[in-house]
């Protein structure tokens, strides 16, 4: 069987369930690839997993996340099962961090807080066009894929042009099928109207469980940039409940499209029918990765 197994889909397309199911046929290990369920002190919003998964709650709301930074932990968490002779299940709607687990990415340094205010009045010394055409001298790859109105990457892209890096590096492997280790990664595939009354049943939920208190209690703890990401997070706090489900909704309808899109590139993603039983689902991975 291949060494490890990765599941990816949409929001709630069911990727815990199945994940669950997969260990308890297996020897496996979970591992979270989900930006958000890093963060401690979201449990209800970030639906985190009740069963033992490695990488979720670890950083504190006010930690400042870095893809590069959860690589490193992904892939000793990886090379740490194998090593135990468990099979690492990789599991997560987040696109990039799903491959920075299984992909030796070209990842850019970690952001540094000095250099990033440095660049960011500079930006605003210099007007969004100037910093632009700054950045277009400094790297043109990156000036071609950023807008000049996007400060924050204008930004970042300033801060890792001054490094030595690239907000666009010459080997991009985002997409490369050279994995670090065999994997199978398994896409979800559920049909459109059955993951949208799922979306409207959890969002209701996640309301009924909390989440407007917890998303309070984080807000008046502060979050960093990163961590405000998380979805549903100022609605429910600021919002009254009926509003708040209809946006926190929406905003995850928009997002399941685009973990959809994100899905079709993954390079060799065998796509699994879960409009069925988690159990079903798990037995179908199975069979593939014992083919391989």
């Amino acid at each position: 069987m291949t060494d490890v197994l990765a599941i990816f889909g949409p929001t709630a397309s069911g990727k815990s369930d199945v994940a669950e199911a997969l260990a308890d046929r297996i020897p496996a290990r979970l591992i979270s690839a989900d930006a958000m369920q890093v963060y401690g002190g979201l449990p209800i919003l970030t639906n985190q997993p009740a069963p033992p998964t490695e990488l979720v709650g670890i950083w504190e709301l006010d930690h400042e996340a870095s893809v590069g930074e959860y690589a490193q932990l992904a892939h000793a968490a990886i090379d740490h099962a194998l090593g135990d002779g468990v099979t690492p299940i990789v599991v997560g709607g987040t696109g990039l961090y799903l491959r920075a687990a299984l992909v030796e990415l070209d990842l850019p340094p970690a952001p540094q807080p000095e250099a990033r205010r440095r660049w960011e009045a500079e930006y605003d010394r210099l007007g969004a066009t100037a910093a632009h055409d700054l950045l277009a001298g400094l790297d043109r790859a990156a000036a071609a894929v950023v807008h000049a109105n996007d400060r924050r990457r204008v930004v970042r892209a300033l801060e890792l042009a001054e490094a030595g890096a690239s907000l666009v590096p010459a080997d991009d492997r985002l997409w490369s099928e050279d994995f670090r280790r065999p994997t199978l990664v398994a896409g979800l595939d559920v049909p459109p109207g059955v993951l949208e009354q799922r979306i409207h049943e959890r969002a209701e939920r996640m309301l009924a469980e909390g989440a407007v208190e917890e998303a309070r209690a984080a807000l008046r703890h502060g979050v960093s940039r990163t961590a405000e990401k998380a979805m549903g997070l100022r609605d429910a706090a600021e919002l009254p409940e009926a509003e708040a489900l209809e946006r926190m909704v929406a905003r995850t309808r928009r997002y399941a499209a685009y973990q959809r899109k994100w899905m079709r590139r993954i390079p060799g993603i065998v796509m699994i029918d879960a409009d069925r039983p988690a159990n079903e689902v798990a037995d179908a991975i199975l069979e593939v990765a014992r083919a391989r």
